[in-house]
């Protein structure tokens, strides 16, 4: 079975974000060339790619 996590804070902060740009993932990722995967598991916390993590922050006005 699939068992479905609530999302973090931090994968609501980059929803927020998204959404106050009126972009979706999908265009955002293909913006700023991060891979789909990541964005996702930065989103449902299920992977930390630290690298990308930063490259989000940045590019989003995010703090941790």
């Amino acid at each position: 079975m699939n068992k479905q996590n609530p999302v973090p804070p931090f994968g609501w902060k980059i929803k927020e974000k998204l959404v106050e740009r009126q972009m979706d993932q999908r265009t955002f990722c293909d913006t700023y060339h991060i891979p789909a995967s990541r964005l996702s598991n930065l989103i449902h916390g299920t992977r930390k790619a630290k690298k990308y993590r930063v490259q989000v922050c940045q590019l989003l006005g995010i703090e941790e």
